[in-house]
C-alpha cells in the first residue's frame, strides 16, 4: 500500500552568525510541522511551491502526482529564522517519502539549497546543529551543548530577503574581509570544541550588517545591551528582522535590556516577541505516516 500521508517537523535556523555570510548557520528548537498529503486532482499551488514541485520530480525523473499541503507551527514568516526553507525542506522530505524514499538526506539538503539560493539555512535545518555549509553539498556539523542560549528578539515587522540584498555594497574593503574570515574561523573552532565563553567579541560583521542596521532601527544598540547584561554577543538573524544574542546566564536579562532598547527605537511598534531557546540538533525528521 502507498503512502498517503506524511507529516515533517522541520526546525527553525538562525544564519550567517554576524560574520558567516551566507556559510554559517544553527538549527533551533523553534519548529513548523509541513503535512503532505496524495490528492485524486492536481490543486493549484504558491509560486514556491511550484518550484519545489518542478525541481523534485525532475530530479528523480517521474512525473508529479496531485497533492495537498498544509503548515503550523512556531516559526514566523520574513523574520531571518529560515520560514522558507521549512516550506521547502518540509515539502522536499514530505513528497520524497510519499515517492517512496528515491533520495537521501544529502540529496534533499542539496535540492534544498539550490532552490534556496544557498545552503546556510538548509544545511542547519536538514542536519541540525551548527554547520559551516559551502556550496557543492559540502557541510561541517557539530552539535551544540544545551546550556548555550539563543536568546531571540522578534520584532511585529518583517524585512524581506530580497530587500536585505539590495542594501548590501557590490564591494567591501580588503580588510574588511579579512576580519570576518578570522573570526569566521574563530566562531567555528569555538562551536566545535564546544568552548563557548570564546565566542565573546567574534560575531562583530563589516559585509552585512552595518548596511542592514537602518532597516532594524535599534539594531546596533540593542546588541550593545545585550553585551552589557551579560551576552557573549549578538547579531541579525539571517537578513532579519530577528536580532539573536547568545548567552550562558543572564538569559532573562539580557532579553529585558534588549526589549527596552527596541522599544526606545520604535515606540510606535507593539512589544516584540522575546524567546529564549536552544539549538536543535536533531534536523528535519518525519513525525508520522498514514498509509
Amino acid at each position: 500500500m502507498s503512502l498517503e500521508q506524511v507529516t515533517v517537523r522541520v526546525p527553525a535556523t538562525s544564519a550567517n552568525l554576524g560574520p558567516g555570510y551566507d556559510c554559517l548557520g544553527v538549527a533551533l528548537q523553534l519548529h513548523n510541522g509541513v503535512t503532505v498529503q496524495r490528492t485524486r486532482r492536481r490543486k493549484s499551488q504558491p509560486a514556491i511551491v511550484e518550484a519545489v514541485v518542478e525541481r523534485f520530480f525532475s530530479v528523480i525523473g517521474r512525473r508529479p502526482f496531485p497533492f495537498d499541503w498544509s503548515i503550523d507551527g512556531e516559526v514566523p514568516r520574513s523574520r531571518g529564522l529560515g520560514s522558507s526553507v521549512t516550506v521547502r525542506l518540509g515539502l522536499l522530505t514530505g513528497l520524497n517519502a510519499l515517492a517512496g524514499n528515491p533520495c537521501d538526506r544529502q540529496q534533499l539538503f542539496e535540492l534544498c539549497s539550490e532552490l534556496e539560493g544557498h545552503p546556510d539555512n538548509a544545511a542547519p535545518a536538514q542536519f541540525g546543529g551548527f554547520v559551516v555549509a559551502v556550496d557543492g553539498g559540502r557541510y561541517f556539523r557539530f552539535p551544540v551543548e544545551a546550556k548555550l542560549k539563543f536568546i531571540l528578539l522578534i520584532p511585529d515587522f518583517e524585512v524581506a530577503t530580497d530587500q536585505a540584498r539590495q542594501v548590501l555594497p557590490d564591494q567591501v574593503p580588503l580588510a574588511d574581509a579579512a576580519g570576518n574570515a578570522a573570526r569566521v574561523a574563530a566562531i567555528t573552532a569555538a562551536m566545535a570544541t564546544g568552548k563557548y565563553r570564546k565566542l565573546t567579541g567574534l560575531f562583530d560583521d563589516a559585509l552585512h550588517q552595518p548596511y542592514r542596521a537602518s532597516l532594524i532601527p535599534g539594531f546596533a544598540e540593542m546588541i550593545k545591551a545585550g553585551i552589557a547584561a551579560g551576552a557573549l554577543g549578538g547579531f541579525l538573524s539571517g537578513s532579519g528582522s530577528t536580532t539573536a544574542c547568545v548567552a550562558l546566564s543572564h538569559t532573562r536579562k539580557i532579553g529585558a535590556a534588549m526589549a527596552k532598547v527596541f522599544q526606545e527605537a520604535n515606540p510606535e511598534s507593539p512589544a516584540p516577541r522575546l524567546i529564549t531557546i536552544s539549538a536543535d540538533n536533531r534536523g528535519t525528521r518525519i513525525l508520522g505516516k498514514l498509509g
